[in-house]
């Protein structure tokens, strides 16, 4: 479980995919002990399980339904991934509940630049159109954000210069795709309601 606070990322300095399965190398200055190894970390939203640490360089596997379910495909040499440890007993959380659980990913129509903040509208699926809550909350990379307003197929977040500096929605330009984790609460209502 994570809240979506991000303080920390990585750079992506290796990915070998096959056809079922990929393995990721991140370097990045958030410090690890080797018994961390097994424990689940956030990258861009997606919870995955850490498996090796080497000299400032973390590994993980990636499965063939993660990289289905993903941006992992669209992923290059270079990017910013946003990281996040899974919380801890007694830690103050400032986002929202957030589980590492990709529902979507969703592409980037419009980036506009509003003084400092940025507006930024996705297109997603109508398939989870009953997901999307204006002032609700979602996670996109795994950074906590509020839909500040909704169209059909579309949404649109507001980000606010100290969350650009520090995640790499700051990268972000149209047709980019994105990792969506919707509302954990929402999701359990909606299927109790069916």
């Amino acid at each position: 479980m994570f809240n979506g606070i991000i303080y920390n990322n990585g750079i992506v300095v290796e990915f070998k995919k096959s056809n079922i399965s990929a393995q990721l190398d991140l370097k990045t200055p958030l410090k690890f002990k080797k018994s961390e190894i097994g424990s689940s970390v956030s990258c861009n939203g997606t919870c995955l399980t850490l498996t090796k640490i080497k000299s400032g360089i973390i590994s993980f596997y990636l499965s063939k339904e993660t990289l289905k379910k993903t941006n992992y495909n669209y992923i290059k040499i270079g990017d910013r991934i946003n990281l996040e440890k899974s919380l801890e007993y007694g830690n103050k959380v400032s986002g929202h509940y957030v589980q590492g659980h990709v529902d979507a990913i969703a592409r980037i129509i419009r980036v506009k630049k509003l003084d400092k903040n940025w507006e930024i509208e996705f297109l997603i699926s109508n398939l989870y159109q009953k997901n999307l809550i204006e002032k609700g909350s979602i996670a996109i990379n795994g950074v906590s954000l509020t839909i500040a307003s909704l169209k059909k197929n579309k949404f649109i977040i507001s980000v606010i210069p100290h969350t650009l500096k520090l995640t790499n929605l700051y990268n972000l330009k149209k047709n980019d795709f994105v990792n969506v984790e919707f509302d954990i609460f929402g999701k359990y209502i909606l299927n109790i309601q069916k």
